[in-house]
């Protein structure tokens, strides 16, 4: 496929090329219809001299001298020849310098009557002006057609010469233009080229994004890749965090299954010990896995309209909780949306309503609003609520899932570490009476 630097240079030729060709077939049919009026403007002229030169006598018969003004009518041989018809049809004078020419049949033209055309005469082109007259006399009046011909010799070649010298110097123009239009390229594409260079330099480890300065134009798409770099850097970065603190989480249950297993402890003991430590395993796994999945910001990322993922949740949570039926009440206008990775807004909503359910006693309330430049999310209940030491560890940044609070299980650790990713606040409170608030912001769709 094509280079961007040869796809528009190649459209910017053929649009100069089409231009050109179009120019010049314009001013070709101009100059030709020039020369055309300035060929009958010249025989009309010769017509008048004819016509000042001739005189009618009183009989009708016409007379016209033998040195005309015109010079050309007197010699032989000199391209350009007129004869004069009467109300017969006959020819009734004709100059010199058609001695050695074929005289056309003319017909006799009304008073006043012009005509112009260009005729074969022996299979040479020819320019023919009529002209009709009636010349008023004491006698009556005589109808005659003064008419001069001329070949085309001269036309044609002022017309090739023109367009020789046309076409030469639109060569020209066009080479330059082309040279010019290349050069205006390089330089228009210059910031794409150092794109491609930048991002060869990403791809080959060189540099970790893009620095450049570039025009507005460019400026969006170079953000936006800076943006999903940085946005894979860090989803590379969790990744690696993920694997570093499940195999450091995991080091404590196998040291104690080891233990257990080379243990004087009698089998029940045993077994209950290690179930522990597989269900203490299972969790930290799943935990791990949940945070390392966390998307994060990107800005390919689309709008997701809160209030219907709210009542899916609701509605799914409520299925598993068929022994509770809290009052659910929910405030979140439908034109508030986020732009966030919907598996992680599932985590974030889905673990805050569970734990709502778990500890609910009668009612449940959900909300969201804008304020400023954030989206405030709350998750209400009325049941017991968490002590102070237990909000502290929770919200405490590192804290692992062997390290989460008890009874809660790991659901408020994976919203933590959700909020962070997104830059987001989360807040953990009990309400003044009784239960839990979960606030969390996030920021507002730019």
């Amino acid at each position: 496929m094509m280079s961007l630097n040869q796809r528009v240079l190649l459209s910017a030729t053929l649009v100069l090329l089409i231009f050109i060709v179009g120019i010049a077939l314009a001013l070709d049919r101009a100059f030709y219809d020039s020369a055309r009026l300035g060929v009958q403007d010249r025989l009309f002229a010769k017509l008048l001299m004819l016509m000042g030169d001739s005189e009618v006598e009183e009989s009708g018969v016409l007379d016209v001298p033998a040195n005309l003004l015109d010079a050309e009518f007197g010699h032989v041989n000199s391209d350009t020849y007129a004869f004069i018809i009467d109300r017969t049809n006959a020819i009734t004078w004709q100059s010199t310098s058609s001695l050695n020419e074929k005289i056309p049949v003319v017909a006799l033209l009304e008073k006043g009557k012009k005509e112009f055309a260009q005729i074969m005469i022996d299979g040479k082109p020819h320019f023919i002006y009529s002209y009709g007259v009636a010349w008023e006399t004491q006698s009556g009046s005589y109808p005659f057609t003064f008419t001069v011909i001329t070949n085309t010799l001269l036309f044609e070649a002022q017309v090739e010469r023109y367009r020789e010298d046309l076409w030469g110097w639109l060569s020209v123009m066009a080479v330059l233009l082309l040279v010019t239009q290349m050069l205006a390229l390089r330089w228009g594409l210059q910031p794409m080229r150092k794109v491609s260079t930048e991002l060869a330099a990403i791809e080959s480890g060189q540099q970790e994004n893009l620095k450049g300065i570039y025009p507005s134009e460019l400026k969006l798409l170079t953000d936006s890749i800076n943006s999903l770099i940085n946005h894979e850097h860090k989803q590379q970065k969790r990744y690696r965090n993920g694997l570093a603190d499940l195999a450091h989480s995991l080091k404590t249950p196998l040291a104690v299954l080891q233990g257990a297993i080379h243990g004087e402890e009698d089998t029940q003991n045993r077994r209950i010990t290690i179930q522990e430590q597989i269900d203490r395993m299972d969790n930290i796994i799943q935990y791990q896995l949940r945070r390392a999945a966390t998307a994060g910001s990107s800005p390919g990322m689309g709008l997701i309209t809160l209030r219907p993922m709210v009542d899916r949740i609701v509605t799914t949570v409520a299925k598993a909780y068929r022994n509770k039926h809290p009052a659910i009440t929910i405030e979140i206008d439908d034109a508030i949306s986020l732009r966030i990775d919907e598996g992680d807004l599932m985590e974030l909503l889905g673990n805050l309503i569970d734990n709502a359910f778990k500890w609910c006693l009668h009612n449940i309330h959900v909300s969201a609003k804008y304020h400023e430049n954030q989206v405030v999310i709350q998750v209400k209940d009325d049941g017991s609520g968490i002590q102070l030491h237990e909000i502290d560890r929770i919200l405490e940044r590192g804290v692992r899932a062997d390290q989460s609070t008890p009874g809660h299980g790991i659901g408020l650790a994976i919203v933590r570490d959700i909020i962070q990713v997104y830059d987001g606040e989360l807040a953990i409170e009990n309400n003044r009476t009784i239960g839990l608030c979960v606030t969390l912001r996030l920021k507002k769709n730019k």
